[in-house]
C-alpha cells in the first residue's frame, strides 16, 4: 500500500513510498551509465531501421534507405565464385567422365563441388553419402537398377526415372493384384519363389507353381532368375538387396500394386557442369562399375 516516502534507516536510501505487509521499497535507480547505454541502443535501433530493411508492408518490405541488401552481397558473392570456376566446368562439360577420373586437378574439384550438390540436391532422399533408404536406391553399392556405369548414372541423373521429361527412363511394373492380373493364390506362389531366388528355403510344390507364374509375367523384365535388365530398369531378385524391403509382406504388396516411384530430370534444374559433377561424385562413391 501507498505510504510516505522516508530515508530507510538501515541503508540511508530513500524508500519509494509502497510497502507490502511491512516491507518497504527502496528507491535504488539503475546507474546513468546503464540508462545512457539503453537510450543510446534505442535511438541506434531508429536509426538502423530507417537505414537498413526492417519493417514489413503488405506486399514485402521496407527495404530501408541506404540500399543495401546481404542477399545482393551473397548473390554477388556466389557469382564471383562461379566466375572464377568457369575454366573448371567448362572443362567438365566438354569431357567425359572417365577422363575427368584420370584428372587430378578436376576431380579435386568434383570432390569438393560434388560433395555440396550432392547434400543440396540428392542427400534428402539418397541419404549421406549415399547410404539410401526405403524406396531410394543405395548409390555406394555395387547394385544399380538402371546401370553403374559413367554414362549410365550420367544419363539417369540427367534425365530421372518416370517423370514428364521425355528422355526419362521409364519402367512400368504392373499392379498383378490391384489390376486382377493374377490371383491372391498366385501372387502368394510368386512371392515364395522369388524370395527363394535369394536363397530363402520354400515348399517345393509351392516353389513350382511360382516359378511358372514368375516366367510368364516377370521373366521378361527381372530375367530367366531373377538376375535383372537394367536396360528395362528391371531389378535384380537373387542377391537379397530390396528396395522396399525384402520380407513376405513387403514383396507381396510390391508384387500387388507395384512401385513406380520417380526422380526429377535433374538437367531442368541444375547446369550441365553441376549435372557432370554429380554423376562423376556418385560414381566415385564406392559402387560405380
Amino acid at each position: 500500500m501507498p505510504t510516505k516516502i522516508e530515508k530507510d534507516a538501515a541503508t540511508g536510501t530513500d524508500t519509494t513510498g509502497h510497502e507490502w505487509d511491512g516491507i518497504k521499497e527502496l528507491n535504488t535507480p539503475l546507474p546513468k551509465w546503464w540508462l545512457y547505454t539503453f537510450y543510446a541502443c534505442i535511438v541506434w535501433g531508429v536509426i538502423y531501421t530507417v537505414l537498413f530493411p526492417s519493417w514489413p508492408t503488405l506486399s514485402s518490405h521496407f527495404g530501408g534507405t541506404s540500399g543495401y541488401s546481404q542477399r545482393a552481397d551473397v548473390a554477388a558473392d556466389l557469382a564471383a565464385q562461379k566466375a572464377g570456376q568457369a575454366d573448371l566446368r567448362e572443362k567438365i562439360v566438354a569431357m567425359d567422365i572417365d577422363s575427368i577420373r584420370k584428372d587430378p586437378a578436376l576431380m579435386g574439384y568434383v570432390q569438393a563441388a560434388g560433395r555440396v550438390a550432392f547434400a543440396d540436391n540428392c542427400a534428402g532422399c539418397h541419404g549421406a553419402g549415399g547410404a539410401g533408404a526405403v524406396g531410394f536406391p543405395v548409390l555406394a553399392d555395387d547394385d544399380w537398377i538402371w546401370g553403374g556405369k559413367p554414362d549410365q548414372i550420367l544419363q539417369t541423373i540427367t534425365y530421372g526415372i518416370r517423370n514428364a521429361n521425355e528422355n526419362s527412363r521409364i519402367s512400368d511394373m504392373p499392379r498383378f493384384g490391384a489390376d486382377q492380373l493374377l490371383t491372391k493364390e498366385q501372387i502368394s506362389d510368386v512371392t515364395d519363389y522369388v524370395l527363394s531366388l535369394s536363397g530363402t528355403a520354400g515348399d517345393v510344390a509351392v516353389l513350382e507353381r511360382g516359378a511358372v507364374v514368375f516366367a510368364e509375367n516377370c521373366a521378361a523384365c527381372h530375367g530367366e532368375k531373377g538376375e535383372g535388365v537394367q536396360d528395362m530398369g528391371g531389378p535384380r531378385l537373387s542377391d537379397g538387396i530390396w528396395l522396399y524391403g525384402g520380407d513376405r509382406k513387403s514383396v507381396v504388396d510390391t508384387i500387388t500394386n507395384a512401385r513406380r516411384g520417380n526422380m526429377p530430370a535433374w538437367i531442368e534444374r541444375l547446369d550441365p557442369a553441376t549435372v557432370k559433377v554429380l554423376a562423376t561424385y556418385v560414381h566415385a562413391l564406392g559402387g560405380g562399375q
